[in-house]
């Protein structure tokens, strides 16, 4: 019970600070539309009601602004929101797509106190040297160098103390301000916020528990191990917690450091070439990717290899999810779009009040700017871009893992054209993909694919009969329900309710002035000038009542 009454608390002064962030850039128009402006503090309350704030910077700009003030868990809702533009508008996707979660560095005293909790010993006797100042610093977490005592130089990466409370905080409130949209805000529902916030509990979640990103290093080493061009950083186990994480130190060139990469005379083309065929292998061959390969998480050694870090942000795509992904693609060059709207209704991504009339329209406009286009001349992020735009027109949702995809395609693409302007990464897919179709109409993969089929629909006629029979005898016993629901009805509800209420306000104010007329009649004291009081006020209280239904109704034009 005290442990539920500290969250709340938490939750409640955490409030305020959100509270407190939206209005101070500009959003106190939003904070009333929720009706939480008393949970803010007393200044926040009276300020930006008339106010504009920092309106000088864009409505995206202002909105990362407050999501970078507000903390890590804010910033791994942007970063994830960076993804959906399936969702979001383009240019707020651009602007969460710049958030950056560098933070001061935490005191030492702490990192010593959380790696004797988490190992079991202290830093002294667990490591030769430790360099008190990290090397990196970020929101969750921070990296410091240090030295095995066999020798062997290691990255330590301790996490930020505190940060699974607040980061809880964060998401009790997500949560409730989901809950409250969803079940109020109609275009909200379309949307589900409540599934957005289990997408980011799960990922932030994920991020946090650093054994986790130590088996998806091994699992990268593996897939790698064949690999001369790509480098992945050994997990020291024995070092390593939920919360320590300790691996082999790279010390290599950050990847946009192309002053420091052309002195080393380092091909760029190769660069850009090794990265992108890295990531492709990932997708097409391991199902299993690194979603934030830019400049920060690639290392460039000097022998022109490249390096990968931080493996918090990963994807899984699975055969079947590849397999869908080949028959979208299909469908695309060949400019099917009949068969595009198949694989989005596999996928279950399609809604089912969606005006295909207008779809396809839409869908051959975005086809026909790209078809007959070289791989050269096509810029993939552009087109991505351009998908996504018209999905979010028709409230078409794609799947978590294909977002992360799209966003992995998008980074690796730009991580790509910094190495070399026109760097195309279309042209490296392509051979993956192609063998990815050769593959699938292989006689021996069609064969194998009949016979599952076929199985499943043995399966299928197997078990008609008995389901048939058991819908049949509930019907037979009358208690076969059928469902409606109404959709779009709300608002004539609401409205006839409003129409209601004003009828009623009418005859109250109709009473009050036939029941003052009576009293005026009556003559009862005491008199005002002459006139009974009562039927005075009565006929004053009419009149204000009167005057302000008449105020609604011309302000809201609702006759």
């Amino acid at each position: 019970m005290a442990s539920r009454a500290v969250r709340r608390y938490s939750m409640v002064k955490r409030y305020g600070i959100i509270i407190d962030t939206l209005i101070k850039y500009g959003f106190g128009y939003f904070v009333d539309q929720m009706g939480i402006r008393s949970l803010g503090s007393l200044r926040s309350r009276f300020k930006g009601r008339f106010g504009k704030g920092d309106e000088a910077r864009t409505g995206p700009a202002r909105v990362r602004m407050v999501l970078e003030e507000l903390g890590p868990t804010y910033v791994k809702f942007g970063q994830l929101m960076s993804m959906r533009q399936d969702l979001i508008p383009k240019e707020y996707a651009e602007e969460f797509s710049k958030l950056q979660d560098d933070v001061p560095p935490f005191d030492y005293s702490e990192v010593e106190r959380i790696i004797e909790e988490e190992l079991g010993d202290k830093v002294e006797n667990l490591f030769l040297s430790f360099d008190k100042k990290p090397v990196a610093a970020a929101s969750l977490g921070q990296v410091h160098r240090a030295k095995l005592h066999g020798g062997t130089d290691v990255a330590v990466k301790v996490q930020r103390p505190g940060i699974r409370k607040v980061i809880d905080s964060d998401l009790d409130i997500l949560y409730s301000i989901a809950g409250f949209a969803e079940e109020h805000v109609e275009e909200a529902k379309l949307y589900n916020p409540v599934e957005i916030v289990d997408e980011l509990q799960r990922s932030i979640y994920a991020e946090m528990d650093y054994t986790q990103e130590a088996r998806n290093i091994e699992r990268f080493q593996n897939n790698f191990k064949d690999d001369l061009n790509i480098i992945i950083p050994g997990v020291y186990w024995e070092y390593s917690s939920r919360r320590v994480l300790t691996l082999d130190y790279i010390d290599g060139i950050k990847s946009d450091n192309f002053k420091k990469i052309d002195e080393l005379g380092l091909d760029r083309d190769k660069i850009a070439e090794y990265g992108t065929e890295a990531f492709m292998k990932q997708i097409f061959e391991d199902g299993f990717f690194h979603a934030d390969m830019h400049s920060g998480n690639v290392l460039i050694m000097e022998d022109g290899r490249i390096a990968l870090l931080d493996f918090g942000m990963v994807g899984h795509i699975s055969k079947e999810i590849r397999n869908l992904l080949i028959d979208a693609l299909i469908a695309i060059t060949r400019g099917d779009v009949n068969q595009f709207l198949e694989v989005l209704k596999d996928f279950g991504m399609v809604p089912t009040d969606l005006d295909v009339h207008a779809f396809k329209i839409d869908y051959e406009h975005v086809l026909n700017k790209y078809y007959s286009r070289s791989l050269k001349q096509l810029d993939t992020p552009l087109m991505i871009a351009e998908m996504m735009a018209m999905l979010r027109k028709f409230k078409i949702r794609i799947p978590p893992n294909i977002a992360l995809l799209f966003k992995g395609v998008m980074t690796v693409s730009g991580f790509g054209l910094q190495m070399v302007p026109d760097f195309n990464v279309t042209v490296i897919a392509e051979p993956y993909a192609r063998n990815i179709m050769r593959t699938r109409f292989r006689p021996r993969n069609i064969a194998d694919t009949l016979y599952t089929d076929m199985w499943y629909t043995a399966r299928m006629l197997h078990k008609a009969p008995l389901q048939i029979s058991h819908i049949l005898s509930i019907a037979e016993k009358g208690y076969l329900n059928i469902k409606f629901e109404h959709h779009g009805m709300d608002r004539i509800v609401a409205e006839l309710n409003a129409s209601s209420n004003r009828l009623a306000f009418s005859l109250i104010i109709s009473s009050i002035i036939l029941g003052s007329s009576l009293i005026i009649q009556t003559g009862m004291q005491p008199h005002v000038g002459g006139v009974p009081l009562f039927g005075v006020a009565g006929f004053v209280m009419a009149a204000f009542m009167g005057l302000w239904l008449m105020v609604y109704i011309l302000k809201t034009g609702k006759i």
